[in-house]
């Protein structure tokens, strides 16, 4: 088990692989589709962003309303493909970490080479689990978007596996 705290910086980043079994923390962002929508047409128009995507991290999440006495309600990974159209705009502009499901397209899997990125793999329907995992959560940008809206997460060992690594290897397209 690997343990490693964002922001990743590249040798970080370079030096896990696929498959390998990892504890995030630190800071990440949640986005999902709209989200991702908005960002990518304020990249498109050279408006600045809510937050600085350089050495960033997204989970792909959407997560249900806490609890009262819950930071977060259930957060599980949604399907990371959804976004992928946004993907490689996003990582041209510094984003280097994806949480999320799924597999991911042959452009993103380019855009992470050429990035240096990772995307990391959430255990799909284990979202109330994981959310003892997010310590903290504040609002960024989109509120209106309600569970869609950016937030800004601080996570504690928070589990995944290496989706796809800097070289490309992807646990989708092992036998």
């Amino acid at each position: 088990m690997i343990k490693l705290t964002f922001p990743l910086n590249e040798e970080q980043r370079d030096s896990v692989h696929a498959g390998d079994y990892v504890l995030l923390s630190g800071e990440i962002y949640t986005a999902r589709d709209a989200a991702h929508k908005l960002i990518f047409e304020m990249i498109k128009n050279n408006e600045t962003l809510p937050f600085d995507l350089r050495n960033a991290c997204i989970y792909y999440v959407g997560p249900t309303p806490a609890a009262p006495d819950q930071i977060i309600g259930s957060a599980g990974p949604t399907t990371s493909s959804r976004m992928d159209f946004y993907t490689p705009k996003m990582m041209e502009h510094g984003l280097t970490c994806m949480i999320g499901k799924g597999r991911r397209s042959d452009e993103v899997k380019k855009a992470i080479i050429k990035n240096h990125g990772v995307y990391f793999v959430a255990c799909g329907g284990a979202g109330a689990l994981l959310s003892h995992c997010i310590i903290k959560r504040e609002m960024v940008a989109f509120e209106n978007l309600l569970s869609e809206a950016v937030t800004r997460l601080t996570i504690k060992d928070f589990p995944c596996f290496v989706g796809i690594d800097t070289k490309g290897n992807d646990i989708y397209d092992s036998d």
